[in-house]
């Protein structure tokens, strides 16, 4: 592991500020080779160009956007217009892979990628769970996602209140911080 320390953070644009790592975060040499391949099934168009713009979280906007599936995809989408929500799992293709220990923006405190929902992490994948507005042949207009205009879609899925619903669930740092 090696520990990055810079000043040149407060200096970084807002498209690339994720490139300078913030005092106290660290950053391993990830893998030689990857496990695995997958195919993008489609792109997200979002109004958000830069992640100064993007939200932080889901719930932060009320953006309609547009999930736009590859085309030969399309067929897979019966029966998802009797859906009110999708989980869409998405490509977060512009952020660090190699960030062990993140230093969030929003709190400071240094924790373990693993800890956090920050889009840098080994494998970006992101996950949302988006109200579905309508569906217009290969399209889905969505409200709730919270990424960056044309990041790669990965799978969508309907979401089922019974079982992806964890009502009680704890994240203890965050609930200690009186959120």
């Amino acid at each position: 592991m090696v520990e990055r320390k810079s000043d040149a953070g407060a200096d970084a644009s807002a498209d690339d500020d994720f490139l300078v790592p913030r005092e106290g975060e660290v950053a391993v040499v990830p893998p030689e080779q990857f496990d695995a391949s997958l195919y993008f099934i489609g792109r997200i168009r979002t109004p958000w160009q830069s992640r100064a713009q993007c939200p932080k979280n889901p719930r932060e906007s009320d953006a309609i956007c547009i999930v736009e599936l590859d085309p030969r995809w399309t067929p897979a989408l019966k029966g998802l217009e009797t859906v009110t929500h999708v989980l869409l799992l998405y490509w977060m293709d512009r952020t660090r892979r190699d960030l062990v220990l993140q230093v969030p923006r929003h709190s400071g405190e240094q924790r373990g990628t693993f800890a956090l929902r920050s889009p840098a992490r080994p494998n970006p994948i992101a996950v949302s769970v988006a109200r579905l507005v309508r569906i217009e042949g290969n399209a889905l207009y969505v409200v709730g996602i919270d990424c960056l205009d044309d990041t790669p879609l990965l799978d969508i899925k309907p979401y089922f209140a019974s079982t992806d619903s964890v009502p009680d669930a704890v994240v203890g740092w965050h609930a200690r911080r009186g959120r």
